[in-house]
């Protein structure tokens, strides 16, 4: 029965899309026609290269693409420096610390934490609440208390560069997205293994000075992350509210179902957000990076100065994205 539901709503999908029974069969022939040669590849939003190259390493040393999507991600939550991920980020209007994160493995499990305060590693939670609970999502002191029965420790997230930063904010107290922050806000990362096997992960500290409580798009499955491992996956960075109003990582992944390469789906993702009534993305940025199953990789933005870091053929590079806006 889930069978025949499944073909008679992708036959429909055809029809609507303008595909025939034959070349949908043909696209999805090619999407899982492993390219063996290309692979592994491991991307990430922003110049991140060291998240890379641990990530990539986890692959070739044989720990799984799950592994490396946290080993990854965990490189910059533990980089106080980076003032938008883990430990350092920016704080809310009330000068709380508060991360979100979500995960996604290979077979489509998925775990999610949001609002969490005082844990360092968002990543590694969301995917204790994957593999250990019966849940996808969990927040605020729920997933504090969560994480403390994992055998996390509690630390103090808010350190004295963000703290004197907040200080300075509350000075005027305006409450704007910031383009590019530092040229890297959210990390986002997506993995294939060398059989072909995707997983992805996203973690953030969110809208600098944000109201308290505000959640983006990040540990949202579908638009922070979205990952089908007969296809492909997506992340998103940027402005989570414009991220969501389209479900933008689903979006790359479902355009790329239907034929399109990764560039090409997050152009028109990009495209979609742009193109809405009343769109205000000239003050924003929303920057997509894709992967598809045979190791073909994609990146775009609203603006310049967003950037993709590929690890692949044991070469680790940092891509400039080309943009919409290009001045």
């Amino acid at each position: 029965m889930k069978r025949r539901k499944f073909i008679k709503k992708t036959s429909l999908l055809s029809i609507g899309l303008g595909i025939t029974n034959d070349a949908f069969s043909n696209i999805h022939k090619e999407a899982i026609n492993l390219n063996k040669d290309a692979l592994p590849v491991v991307i990430a939003t922003w110049d991140v290269k060291l998240a890379t190259k641990v990530a990539f390493a986890t692959l070739i040393n044989g720990g799984t693409v799950l592994d490396a999507i946290e080993n990854g991600c965990k490189i910059e939550e533990a980089n106080e420096k980076g003032q938008s991920v883990g430990k350092g980020g920016l704080p809310d209007r009330n000068g709380n610390v508060t991360l979100d994160a979500c995960i996604m493995n290979s077979k489509g499990d998925c775990g999610s934490v949001i609002f969490l305060k005082n844990i360092k590693h968002a990543i590694s939670l969301a995917r204790k609440v994957m593999e250990d609970t019966p849940h996808v999502m969990l927040s605020g002191v729920g997933a504090e208390e969560f994480g403390y029965s994992m055998g996390f420790k509690k630390e103090n997230l808010l350190t004295e560069a963000s703290k004197k930063a907040w200080e300075k904010w509350k000075k005027t107290s305006k409450y704007n997205s910031i383009i590019n922050i530092e040229n890297h806000d959210t990390i986002g990362m997506l993995a294939i293994d060398s059989d072909g096997n995707i997983s992805g992960g996203c973690t953030t500290s969110g809208l600098a000075y944000k109201m308290h409580g505000r959640v983006g798009d990040s540990p949202i499955i579908g638009s922070g992350l979205y990952v089908d491992n007969e296809i492909g996956g997506a992340v998103a960075t940027g402005l989570g509210e414009e991220v969501v109003k389209t479900v933008g990582s689903f979006l790359i992944v479902e355009l790329m179902r239907q034929g399109h390469n990764p560039q090409q789906a997050c152009e028109m993702a990009i495209k979609r957000i742009v193109n809405k009534p009343n769109s205000n993305y000239k003050n924003f940025q929303v920057g997509y990076i894709a992967l598809n199953k045979n190791g073909d990789t994609g990146c775009y933005s609203i603006q310049k100065g967003f950037s993709m870091t590929k690890y692949q053929s044991y070469k680790n590079v940092n891509i400039t994205s080309d943009s919409y806006l290009i001045s």
